[in-house]
């Protein structure tokens, strides 16, 4: 027995040891009261089992290693065989069996529980059919469920005349490998179940050991440790104890066994049990005619096989079957006394419950034909959601956003869109890790978009693309070719590689949207839950549920849509020949140069940059490094392509031969240091000169001029600092670097928060409203009255109105049993 001193007696088996009548007989039986308050119990857990109730009944579970008895004392406790141990259905599901004491039962009558019913089947004839029974069930669920262990159990009810009022639960025994045919983890999934089942406080643990099992090396006992770690709830039998008295020669040793005080704790006290090793057909009053032969052979041993006998004040109480069997109906019917009020007070609870449920399913069945009333609560909770929407967009905290937000990581993944197309380098904004949604997060995506437009640099152009840009503006005649063919490699670059980033950031600013209903449906069920139902009650709505999210999420999708063609708008705006953008900042006074026309950090300094990570700075510096694409300033002389070179290459014209047309044929005669000067046509070259000063293009007719030379000359020629390609690359970066930042910070930014905050704020009613309700009648009720959803109704409500009958009955039962104490 584990008795321990404790003042809470519903959680401690009592502390005095069994009565001395336990001592003279093994069949002391309760009274009518104590009998009518088992069998309100027994049929409470019938009712529980059948509808899936969570009620505290007071219950012992039987568990412990597979051939530690278990079956054997199962089997004697009812009084007769059933050969329970032969089917090995503890392995792989629990069986509930009830006893229930009648005297004019002078053969036992088994009936078992239907399954998902508080029916009992028809009375079992045979004995060894109980067997064949328990077996075909436990396959038969265990296929339905395709699992290897079930936590259902079967519930077997016994009425005969020689066994007590007990309810017992027969877990599948532990086990450390599987066996063949079964999946490797079943032993920790029996573990797992077996400790589901005894971990509630209002249960009995009885827990049996074998007697050959020392208690230092019991693995089991430490998993019964875990579930009960004092044993004030726990009843330990060491079962097959026959066996080891034999071990036995003197009283010291015998008492230091029996007290086991050096690992279960002076107040814990476990029973020594011995059962019929003798598995042959015998009668059951045979059966129980060697069990008690049996309590009386160990008795016998103790007191006369043993030098000096043993402490039989002290442990007589604990050995034997009929002593383990009187504590246990005692036991069991004084937690059923003391737990009575409590039960009673949860049964009431329960009823008002399922009646207001009762009702609420009622007023489902009528409401599918009131179609007013359907549309009026399905617009309040369209309503609700459209609201909760907004507000999350705003800024909420609420639900939790450690539960229900995302990092960027998070955002990418799920979303199935990745990293940013075209860049290698991980783009992570600041706030990356943090867990957010909404608004904030939107931001964040927005700030992580910029982040990557600043990251890509120009790329490289070849010198056929070049050449073939810049002969053809230098063919039409054109005074500013180097000028053009850089801007023109620049939209190329633009339109090639911006254009993904945009498609991109809309796609994942959706994802960060279409997330926002889930939310809005816990936020809206919370507020329902807190301040009472407002926004109509649409629970088991499936249909229109469905309907609704499906309508949010194309909203979504077609402002992604609206937003992916407004971007690509301004891209190609900025990127048209016709546009400004390229030559804005270079229009200006020598004054203007590359310093000041190309800090592209300064648009970034925002709300995003501060840092709210975990060990990130506070506030991050003005200039976003990595992220610029910002041409190196390597000298004072490096200045915007057409200012400064043009005085300085206006004084050298009349030292140069300036060809009408670049050609790839013009002769590379140029050297370093002094140019060969024309012969001839001197007036012709002065008119020339003064021509190009006049219109600001010395410098462009000295790049045609190099273009001859140096971009399509040797190789040596080709890789000189001033040669017309490195130009024309150089002004193409500072190109695309412009137009990058007249589109993100200008055009973009504003179409993507007026493209998809605004509408989800002013318009996702009025849009959800007219998908939804702008419909006739008929079309409206399809969400509602799908085929065959009032058959579903109508049986959902006949087996809760069983349940309510059932939980009435045994609330007036408990009421009886109740004024009985």
């Amino acid at each position: 027995m584990a008795t321990t001193t404790t003042s809470n007696a519903f959680l401690t088996t009592p502390t005095k040891t069994p009565s001395e009548k336990s001592k003279k007989s093994h069949h002391h039986f309760p009274n009518s009261d104590s009998k009518s308050r088992f069998e309100a119990y027994n049929r409470l857990q019938s009712a529980a089992v059948a509808f899936g109730e969570k009620l505290p009944i007071p219950e012992i579970v039987a568990l412990g290693g597979q051939s530690d008895g278990k079956s054997s004392l199962l089997e004697a406790l009812l009084g007769f065989r059933f050969n329970v141990r032969e089917v090995e259905m503890g392995t792989r599901r629990p069986l509930i069996l009830q006893m229930v004491h009648d005297s004019t039962a002078l053969e036992p009558r088994c009936r078992f529980q239907e399954e998902d019913s508080e029916e009992y089947g028809s009375p079992v004839v045979l004995a060894s059919a109980i067997a064949d029974i328990i077996k075909s069930r436990t396959e038969a669920y265990l296929k339905k469920t395709k699992t290897a262990v079930s936590s259902k159990p079967i519930v077997m009810r016994a009425e005969y005349a020689h066994c007590p009022n007990l309810t017992i639960i027969d877990t599948p025994g532990f086990v450390l490998k599987a066996k063949k045919g079964e999946p490797e983890n079943t032993p920790d999934e029996i573990l797992s179940m077996v400790k589901s089942l005894a971990s509630p406080p209002h249960r009995i643990l009885l827990f049996l050991q074998q007697s050959s099992v020392e208690w230092c090396s019991s693995l089991w006992l430490d998993a019964v440790r875990e579930i009960d770690p004092t044993y004030r709830r726990t009843v330990i039998v060491v079962s097959k104890f026959d066996n080891r008295l034999k071990e036995f020669t003197d009283r010291w040793e015998v008492d230091r066994y029996l007290s086991a005080s050096g690992y279960l704790g002076d107040g814990t006290h476990p029973f020594f049990v011995a059962l019929p090793k003798d598995r042959n057909t015998v009668s059951n009053d045979e059966f129980r005619r060697q069990i008690s032969q049996v309590d009386s052979d160990v008795l016998r041993h103790l007191r006369d096989g043993i030098k000096g006998g043993f402490d039989e004040e002290k442990f007589r109480p604990f050995i034997g079957f009929g002593c383990l069997r009187e504590y246990l109906e005692s036991e069991l019917q004084k937690r059923y006394k003391e737990a009575a009020p409590a039960t009673l007070a949860l049964l009431e609870q329960r009823c008002c419950e399922v009646t207001t449920e009762l009702a609420r399913l009622d007023s489902k069945i009528q409401a599918t034909s009131d179609v007013a009333h359907l549309r009026r609560c399905a617009m309040l909770h369209t309503a609700s959601i459209s609201n909760h929407v907004g507000v999350l967009i705003d800024g909420a905290a609420d639900p939790a956003p450690e539960q229900w937000g995302k990092t960027t990581e998070e955002e990418q993944s799920e979303s199935g869109i990745g990293s940013w197309p075209g860049i290698t380098a991980v783009i992570k904004p600041p706030n990356s890790t943090l867990r957010l949604y909404g608004g904030a997060a939107f931001e964040r995506v927005i700030h992580e978009f910029r982040c990557a437009a600043y990251s890509i640099e120009c790329p490289p152009v070849s010198r056929e693309k070049v050449a073939n840009i810049l002969l053809a503006h230098a063919g039409r005649g054109g005074g500013r070719g180097v000028m053009e063919a850089a801007a023109e490699i620049a939209r190329a670059a633009a339109r090639s590689w911006l254009a993904p980033l945009l498609d991109t950031a809309c796609d994942r600013l959706a994802f960060v949207l279409g997330n926002l209903f889930d939310l809005a449906v816990e936020r809206s069920c919370s507020r329902d839950s807190d301040y009472g139902r407002k926004s109509g009650n649409m629970d088991g709505y499936v249909g229109f549920h469905a309907a609704l999210r499906h309508s949010y999420n194309r909203f979504i999708k077609d402002l992604a849509k609206q937003c992916k063609q407004l971007v690509r708008h301004h891209l190609d705006s900025a990127t048209s020949p016709y546009s400004q953008v390229c030559y804005e900042n270079f229009q200006g006074g020598s004054g203007s140069g590359v310093t000041s026309m190309y800090r592209f950090s300064q648009p970034l300094v925002g709300s995003f940059s501060l840092e709210l990570s975990e060990g990130g700075p506070a506030l991050r510096h003005d200039k976003v490094r990595d992220q610029e694409n910002i041409p190196p300033e390597k000298d004072a002389q490096e200045t915007t392509p057409g200012k400064g070179v043009e005085t300085r290459e206006a004084l050298r014209e009349s030292q140069l031969t300036v060809p009408e047309t670049p050609s790839p044929d013009q002769p590379c005669d140029m050297v370093y240091g002094g140019v060969k000067k024309e012969v001839g046509n001197e007036h012709g070259a002065r008119k020339r000169q003064a021509r190009m000063i006049g219109h600001s293009r010395n410098s462009d007719n000295l790049r045609l001029t190099n273009a001859g030379s140096f971009l399509f000359g040797n190789a040596d020629s080709g890789l000189r600092s001033g040669s017309a390609y490195s130009d024309i690359c150089s002004s193409a970066a500072q190109h695309f670097a412009r137009i990058r930042e007249v589109l993100v910070e200008r055009s973009v930014m504003s179409t993507l928060n007026s493209g998809f905050l605004t509408p989800c704020r002013d318009r996702l009613m009025m849009a959800l409203g007219l998908d939804l309700f702008a419909v006739n009648d008929e079309k409206f009720m399809d969400m509602f009255v799908a085929p065959g959803a009032i058959d579903i109704l109508q049986n959902e409500r006949q087996s809760l109105e069983k349940r309510q009958k059932i939980l009435q009955s045994c609330l007036n039962e408990f009421k009886s049993v109740a004024r009985a104490l």
